[in-house]
Formats: structure tokens, sequence, C-alpha cells
């Protein structure tokens, strides 16, 4: 049965002095694909600020917000309505994936479709001196990529506020604590480590079922596997994306798919709050 999910994000950002002239980026609008489908879309901010849909570099739809008057705060609100079909995330032919041979992605061809997703990014760089999970030659390739998921989520303690937004991956393997970006940037690293295209993914996730995530945005990862194309991997919950995972976009890691960018024209520091709840009804 397809369930409507309502997300409504809040945004507030506070200025020390008066800022002169702002712009910002959202990267929060969700995604339009076979499983989900966007409804009402509602966006607005205190001050008033023109604003209009765009897209970003990998082609999703942001917001752009310009202000041009003097401010010390303004405060976002959007709400989205989305229908996600039934998606089953076990509904493929595990015949039709082959073993783990690292020769096989060694092909020219297939390095060049997927490059982008092959080559390590500044935050999915895993330091030369940590063991990390390795892949078996024996195994098919979705059963390593499952076995990742359960290796990071096992490794890995969940605790917000150890890490931002640019920890390296070696801090997060020293001290083995993160939230749901740290998990989805070990995935993806390790991943490609093994020569299989993996992006990482920002979206929203429906907690009701007790899943572990952000009160802001969720993150998870898509790796490539042969014979079936890409797949959703969420290491913090040691799950597959299934009917509950909303998404937004992918990238090569979080600097790709950050929810919110600005550019402010005015001396000192801010601060910003974000929140995130989604609901759901059949």
């Amino acid at each position: 049965m397809a369930e409507t999910y309502t997300i409504r994000y809040t945004a507030e950002n506070r200025y020390d002095h008066p800022v002169v002239e702002a712009s910002w980026q959202f990267l929060i609008v969700p995604l339009e694909n076979a499983s989900q489908s966007l409804g009402r879309v509602f966006f607005s901010n205190s001050r008033g600020a023109n604003w209009e849909f765009s897209q970003n570099g990998f082609g999703f739809t942001t917001i752009r917000v310009r202000n041009r008057h003097e401010l010390t705060d303004i405060a976002f609100e959007a709400e989205f309505e989305v229908l996600k079909q039934p998606d089953n995330p076990f509904d493929f032919d595990p015949s039709a994936v082959p073993d783990y041979r690292p020769g096989d992605f060694r092909e020219l061809s297939f390095r060049l479709e997927h490059q982008m997703f092959l080559k390590p990014s500044p935050l999915t760089l895993l330091p030369d001196s940590k063991d990390c999970f390795r892949f078996d030659t024996g195994v098919n390739c979705m059963e390593n990529l499952t076995r990742l998921n359960a290796w990071v989520y096992e490794d890995l303690d969940y605790m917000p506020g150890e890490t931002g937004v640019d920890t390296p991956l070696s801090d997060i393997l020293d001290n083995r604590k993160g939230v749901c970006q740290d998990f989805a940037h070990l995935f993806v690293a390790i991943a490609r480590e093994h020569g299989l295209p993996a992006r990482y993914v920002s979206g929203y996730l429906h907690q009701g079922m007790g899943y572990v995530g952000d009160a802001q945005m969720h993150a998870w990862a898509e790796a490539f596997v042969p014979g079936i194309g890409w797949k959703g991997f969420d290491p913090t919950n040691n799950l597959l994306a299934a009917s509950d995972h909303i998404k937004v976009a992918h990238g090569r890691d979080y600097s790709d798919c950050a929810p919110i960018k600005g550019v402010v024209f005015g001396p000192g520091g801010n601060s910003s709050n974000h929140q995130v709840a989604v609901s759901s009804q059949q």
C-alpha cells in the first residue's frame, strides 16, 4: 500500500551584527523517482526575501533565496508531501549478482562510466594506517556490501555531538563515534576502495519504526551492484534503504549534499538551528 509522508523542515539563522546582503541555497526538496512522487510543496522565510527553484551541479532541485536588506536574523520553513510506493529492497534476482572479483572492476569502460563515484573525495579518504573491512572474493557483491553495512553499524557508536560535517575518516576510525553522515562516509569509502562505485545520499528518514537518525536530515549510501544497479544501504541502522527512506540528493560526500549553504556580507559570527519532522499516513 502506498504511504504519504509529510516532511516539515525549519531553520533559523542569527547574526552577531547586521548583515547587509545574503543568499542561501537549500537542498531539501525530495527527489521524484520511480518509488516517490512529490505532492504539496511549501516554502517561506520570515523576511519576505525573494526565492526560486533551481538545480545544482548534479541536477537536483534546490531553493535559492536572496535577501538585499539589512537583517540580524531570518527563519525558513518548508513543508513537503511525498507519496511513496511500496519499496522492497530484496526484490531482485540473486543469481544475477556475480561473485566479487577485483579484476572485474578494473576494466576501463567500467571505470570511465563510474569514475565520479570511484575516486576518493576529501571526506571519504581512508587513512593508509587503518585496517578496515575487507571483501571476500568467494562471496557475491551484494553479500559483501550487506556485510560491510553490518560492519560499519557494529564498528561505530552512534553519538551526536562528537563530530562535525567535515570530520575526516581518520578521526572517525580513531574514536569510533559519529552520526549518520560519518557512517555513510565510511561505507562509501570502503566500497570504493574495493572498486565498487558508491555515493553519499541525503534525505529524510521516518523514525516511527524506531530507527536511529538525526532530528535534521538523514544520510545513507548507495552502491552500484553489478547485475542489479544502484542499491541503498543505511549503515546507521544496518538496513537496506526502503520505503521509510525519502531521498533528496546524492553526491561524492556530504559537501555535495549539504542541506543549506549560504553567503553573507557583514562582520561577526552567526548561529543556526535546523529541525526536521517526518510523519506518515497510509
